[in-house]
């Protein structure tokens, strides 16, 4: 009796631990595809369009990775409203929806998925820049 319970609790550990490693897969998955149809959506400019864009009179640089990341190094002059906050947190910190926003994250993808949502918010005029701000690092462009 002893051993088929035990056997019994390994073959239900086994069909769990697949079942939590395919809804993994499936999340990273339907995570990309969010990102694929939303870039298709919304207008994305290359590092050197944003870094045209740094000082420039009207623009916004909107970072929206976490309060952590932006603490490490940011592009110049760039407002920090993690994705996670950025329903709550945007009419209080920029009321204006025709604002020019150029929003950025570490490799592109949260910047394209906040767009799309800033897009939604009724701010027309944001754009996302990507890649991301590792890749703007790796090319050696000004950072805070």
């Amino acid at each position: 009796m002893k051993k088929q319970n035990i056997f019994t609790c390994f073959i239900m550990a086994l069909v769990l631990s697949l079942s939590l490693g395919a809804a993994s897969a499936f999340a990273a998955t339907y995570g990309k595809n969010l990102v694929t149809e939303a870039k298709k959506q919304i207008k994305v400019v290359d590092l050197e369009t944003a870094k045209s864009k740094l000082g420039q009179n009207g623009w916004v640089i909107l970072d929206v990775r976490t309060e952590k990341e932006f603490k490490r190094g940011h592009l110049p002059g760039a407002v920090n409203i993690p994705r996670g906050k950025l329903e709550f947190a945007m009419q209080d910190k920029l009321p204006n929806n025709n604002a020019n926003i150029l929003v950025y994250c570490k490799k592109g993808g949260r910047a394209v998925l906040a767009t799309k949502t800033l897009q939604n918010m009724g701010y027309k005029n944001a754009v996302s820049m990507f890649p991301g701000f590792t890749d703007w690092m790796k090319a050696g462009n000004p950072v805070n």
